[in-house]
This record gives structure tokens, C-alpha cells and sequence, in this order.
């Protein structure tokens, strides 16, 4: 089933602001020169926003505190905005945060337009009325329990109709406090609180959550649910992340959260393209 989308689909560049990402995993924080070049690379290959996060929602990572996130995020921010300032088109600031009053300090002092959290408010519903106020974009997104916990809250009798079921709750929520459904994208929270036969469920039935009818967003770049069935490492998992953007884009989804934007920016024109074709014949 391939549905038509009217959100334009996008490619979200990821910027980590921490010494432990998941995927580079380099044991220390990047230096300002790093984060400029990182993201100077995401915009030169095409991306249409950048994702910044000071706290890694990888399993089982350390806990940071509110006043060292946004110590991680400030710097990168400030890199962020000086790039963006000498751009015609600048991509859109995301900051990857599910704390109200790191949101709100991205979005007063930098003018970040989207905030992605991955707790899709359960954290703090305060973070609804900050989206609804200041008219910024939100992602929303399924998780349970806490990057801690979460690998062992996997007990679903139907993981696609209870992830849909529950972002649709929380759509509603959000809506409560003012925010609307224009502003919302959905994240099904692939590698968040679901085991590997559940996340390709999802992939399989995305198609389910899209009939919602909001933007999905999907982050399955490099994650286990790719590298361990292939028995590969994270640097070897391009091929198997690319393959799945194109299933993901197929069944519904609008924006890929990546971490290697030229190969995601290549994946989503040539779908285009494909669909384009189909649609004339």
C-alpha cells in the first residue's frame, strides 16, 4: 500500500551535543569546531533540519542533569545559529529535549522551531502548553518507561494498534492545552520499549499509524533492530538503514531522523521521482 502524503517529506540531520552517542560513542563532549563541521556537512548534503540533543536516549544511558543539558545544547545551538544566519534557505533548529525548561530556552534565546521529545509529553505535559503558546513544531513520540527501563517494557498483544492507539491519546492531550494538530508530527519510537520482532511489525503496518493523517517521523538510522539481525557494527549499517528508508517512505513515513543525510537526502528524491511517475502514468 503506498499512501500519498501531503507533507512534503524531509531529512532530519542528527546533531549529537554528548560524549556518548550511540553511534560514534567517541567518550567525550565534540569540540566546537566538530559540531560546525557536522553540521556545516548535514547542510551542504541537503538536510532540512537539524536534530540537536544534550542527553543520549540510547538504553541504558546515564542519566544527565537539567543544568548539563543545556550546557551541551547551548554550544551547539550558538554554532547552529551563526551557520544559519549567512544561509538563504537554513534548515529548521530541532532540539531533542523532553525537559519544559530546556525547550523553552532553546526556543526564547535561539528560536529553535521544533522540539522533538521523545516522551511525547509524559515527561511533562508542561511542554504542550509551551508548543501551544509559542506555535513551534512538535514531534511526538511513543516511549514507555525511561531510556533505563525502557528494554524491558515490551508487552504488547497488538504493538501496532497499541502504538497508535496511545499517540492518538496523546495527540488528543496536546490538543486539550491549545496546540494544533497542524504543528504535530507522530514518532512511532523505533528502538524505544519494543524488541525486534515488534519494530518490524511496525515497519510492516506503518501504513496504520499514517492513516492518522499527521507527518510521521521515523528514526531507525544505524539502531540495533538493523545491525543485530545482520550481525553487523553501527559503521557497517548505511546499506540496511537506506534499504528500510525506502519500505519506511512507502508505507507513510514523511521525515527520516539520520545520522548520514546525503544517502537519506538521495533516498527521499528518488522516491519522489518514483512517485511523481507513478501517479502520471
Amino acid at each position: 500500500m503506498t499512501l500519498r502524503n501531503t507533507y512534503p517529506r524531509q531529512v532530519m540531520g542528527i546533531i549529537n551535543c554528548t560524549p556518548d552517542s550511540f553511534y560514534t560513542g567517541v567518550g567525550r563532549m565534540p569540540s566546537e569546531e566538530e559540531l560546525r563541521e557536522e553540521m556545516q556537512r548535514a547542510i551542504d548534503e541537503g538536510a532540512d533540519q537539524l536534530d540537536l540533543g544534550g542527553y543520549s536516549t540510547r538504553p541504558q544511558a546515564p542519566e544527565v542533569s537539567e543544568g548539563e543539558e543545556w550546557r551541551r545544547l547551548k554550544l551547539g545551538l550558538q554554532v547552529a545559529v551563526e551557520l544559519c544566519r549567512e544561509l538563504e534557505h537554513p534548515p529548521m533548529l530541532s532540539v531533542d529535549t523532553f525537559r519544559y525548561e530546556v525547550a523553552k530556552s532553546a526556543i526564547e534565546q535561539f528560536g529553535v522551531g521544533m522540539i522533538n521529545d521523545v516522551t511525547g509529553g509524559q515527561y511533562d505535559e508542561r511542554m504542550y502548553d509551551l508548543v501551544a503558546k509559542t506555535g513551534v513544531q512538535y514531534v511526538l513520540m511513543h516511549m514507555r518507561g525511561t531510556p533505563q527501563t525502557m528494554t524491558s517494557l515490551t508487552d504488547y498483544d497488538d504493538v501496532v494498534e497499541e502504538v497508535g492507539a496511545w499517540l492518538e491519546e496523546r495527540v488528543v492531550r496536546a490538543e486539550s492545552y491549545g496546540v494544533r494538530r497542524e504543528q504535530l508530527l507522530l514518532d512511532p519510537g523505533f528502538g524505544f520499549a519494543k524488541n525486534l520482532e515488534q519494530e518490524y511489525r511496525l515497519v510492516h503496518e506503518l501504513a496504520r499509524v499514517a492513516a492518522f493523517g499527521l507527518p510521521l517521523l521515523v528514526g531507525i538510522s544505524r539502531k540495533s533492530m538493523l545491525t543485530r539481525p545482520l550481525g553487523i557494527e553501527k559503521r557497517d549499517a548505511l546499506p540496511a538503514t537506506t534499504a528500510l528508508h525506502w519500505e519506511l517512505l512507502r508505507q507513510g513515513a514523511s521525515v527520516l531522523r539520520v545520522h548520514d543525510v546525503a544517502a537519506a537526502r538521495q533516498v527521499v528524491d528518488l522516491y519522489n521521482l518514483y512517485e511523481k511517475t507513478a501517479l502520471t502514468r
